[in-house]
């Protein structure tokens, strides 16, 4: 019996008669930072939308604590209290400040009262190094400011891991080591995470392992400095060529 964290077995889904993910097994241990990389529609994002049941899978199981949590839909709102996920875009409601839009989860879900929230806020603002926008709207602070806001606002919930998907493809390229800093930062401090990401500076810098996916299948699942010195199969080295040149 796997002691892992968290754990994915044959994990299968189709959308029709569109098999989009083939029989994916990947396990992660408490405190790694876990990175999937592939090329566009390998089933990326779609794996990672599974973990939390945004996708419920069609076959295979999940286990999270050592529970297994894909038979039981009626608890996904639960269980995403325990998962934070980040989007490529940013998903701030616009009416709303920086420091409200994280503290409403935690009042609405959390029960806390207005002053803790608004504590917890300013916290979270200074620890993604943005707390002097605390009260500035979404359509006032940069791309790489409002992925920091969407990060802090996963944050507020206290959860035990952190999704990513591909949270920085909608940034402009001086926006993007912002984000990648945070995030770096959260793996180094112990946060159990998973990352679909094209950035291999990052993925090289923050992941404990590397897992390429094609059509579907996980194809490679190594250690990051075996992944990069290239004790890999040849397809994943193709890949790692051309987004590397």
């Amino acid at each position: 019996m796997s002691n892992a964290y968290l754990e994915l077995v044959g994990i299968d889904k189709s959308f029709g008669h569109m098999e989009v993910l083939k029989g994916c097994s990947l396990s992660v241990d408490k405190g790694e930072t876990v990175v999937l990389i592939g090329p566009s529609g390998s089933g990326k994002s779609t794996l990672l939308r599974c973990i939390n049941l945004l996708e419920p899978p069609t076959g295979g199981s999940i286990l999270f604590e050592g529970r297994e949590i894909t038979g039981d839909l009626r608890n996904a709102d639960r269980l995403r209290t325990q998962i934070g996920m980040v989007f490529q875009n940013f998903e701030l409601f616009q009416h709303l400040s920086a420091v409200e839009n994280i503290m409403l989860a935690p009042m609405k879900v959390l029960g806390l009262s207005r002053k803790e929230a608004h504590d917890l806020a300013s916290e979270l603002l200074a620890k993604v190094h943005i707390p002097d926008r605390a009260d500035h709207f979404p359509d006032e602070l940069s791309g790489g400011q409002q992925q920091r806001v969407a990060i802090a606002r996963a944050l507020a919930m206290k959860p035990k891991l952190m999704l990513y998907d591909e949270p920085t493809s909608a940034l402009d390229p001086e926006m993007i080591r912002e984000v990648l800093d945070v995030m770096a930062e959260l793996s180094a401090d112990g946060m159990t995470s998973v990352c679909v990401t094209h950035e291999m500076g990052f993925a090289r810098r923050a992941a404990d392992r590397i897992v390429f996916m094609e059509q579907g299948e996980i194809i490679v699942n190594a250690e990051t400095e075996a992944f990069f010195q290239g004790d890999v199969s040849p397809r994943a080295r193709q890949f790692l060529d051309q987004i590397l040149h």
